[in-house]
């Protein structure tokens, strides 16, 4: 089969030789053939040598990924053509967290066993999971809406997180990639309207027009001498200084969500008395537990509305056109690179 593997350094299209279709190994496992696989900031990352990823022995990275099923265990509770989407992060089931309905935490399981980072991922063909990592898809849902469940997974956590979000606080997402957008699509469908997106790109913020909210778009220039303040701030850069610059602009009683996914190596510096003065909440998001089922249920009651791809600025490609869609990712001109494998 085709795959796309990384081997702690680089990339490289591997074929059939390198990579035969996985068998079944477990009666409770399945085999899904992938119709769409998305590609991560922090897949980004992981290439770059900033986030942590398995060594052991190239894989297939790709974490976000829908399809059917080609292939059962004896003992699966799924069926051969069902619709499907995988959820790449599990519990130990043993340790406190993961007991406490807390896997996030985690340091065994969790983001530290992710499908796609550690195990065998979803740039390839077909890929081998547990069930109980599979969700089977409603009627309405595409696998190709589907192909954003992950990245909806992590934001229904967040927003399950940052709640209460009230209808009328001003709340300021900042960075116009995918996440900020799913951010963008979220927030308007459960009401909001007091939004503002900040974006240094202005291709990016060209991309959130087309989602027709109506929330007020600006560069952070305008940001920085403007000095309005805002309720809540949602940090989708994963970029330490811009945390340390944002804060600021939190008002009495504001939280502050820190969402995008920071490098190890980056540093804030934050004024605690301003923290202790405005009462301020800073609240990190780390990875989707148990928030699957929310988010496919978003997706179905989204529809086309929110998730039409060229409206969200997606780009799909084929797996041999891996190059492109990094080069494309790093320049800005798309919100996100999908695989589009069927």
């Amino acid at each position: 089969m085709e795959a796309v593997v990384f081997d702690g350094k680089t990339l490289s299209l591997k074929y059939q030789k390198d990579y035969p279709i996985p068998k079944i190994k477990n009666d409770d496992e399945v085999i899904v053939k992938i119709e769409y696989s998305g590609i991560c900031g922090t897949d980004l990352h992981i290439i770059q040598g900033e986030f942590p990823a398995s060594k052991e022995r190239p894989l297939p990275l790709g974490h976000e990924s829908s399809g059917v099923i080609h292939a059962v265990g004896k003992n699966s509770v799924f069926k051969v053509g069902q619709k499907v989407v995988i959820d790449p992060n599990c519990a130990c089931q043993l340790c406190d967290f993961c007991r406490n309905g807390n896997y996030q935490y985690c340091l065994t399981a969790g983001i530290n066993s992710t499908i796609g980072i550690w195990r065998d991922g979803g740039w390839a063909q077909y890929c081998a999971v547990p069930q109980h990592q599979v969700f089977a898809l409603p009627d309405g849902i595409t696998t190709e809406h589907a192909g954003l469940t992950e990245p909806y997974s992590c934001v229904a956590h967040g927003f399950d997180r940052a709640a209460p979000l009230k209808v009328g606080q001003k709340i300021l997402i900042i960075g116009a990639g995918i996440i900020g957008n799913l951010w963008v699509t979220t927030l308007h469908h459960h009401g909001h309207r007091e939004v503002t997106v900040s974006e240094m790109n202005k291709t990016r913020l060209d991309i959130v027009k087309r989602l027709d909210t109506g929330f007020r778009l600006v560069s952070p220039d305008v940001l920085a001498t403007e000095k309005t303040l805002y309720d809540v701030i949602i940090d989708c850069t994963g970029v330490g200084k811009v945390m340390e610059i944002s804060f600021n602009y939190l008002r009495q009683g504001g939280k502050y969500i820190l969402f995008g996914c920071c490098p190890p190596t980056h540093q804030s510096s934050l004024n605690p008395f301003q923290i202790y003065d405005k009462e301020l909440t800073i609240i990190g998001v780390k990875i989707n537990p148990f928030s699957f089922p929310n988010a496919i249920s978003w997706i179905k009651a989204m529809g086309s509305r929110y998730l039409d791809y060229h409206k969200l600025g997606v780009k799909t490609y084929r797996l041999s056109e891996y190059e492109s869609a990094m080069k494309d990712l790093k320049a800005g001109s798309v919100a996100k690179a999908i695989f589009k494998i069927a």
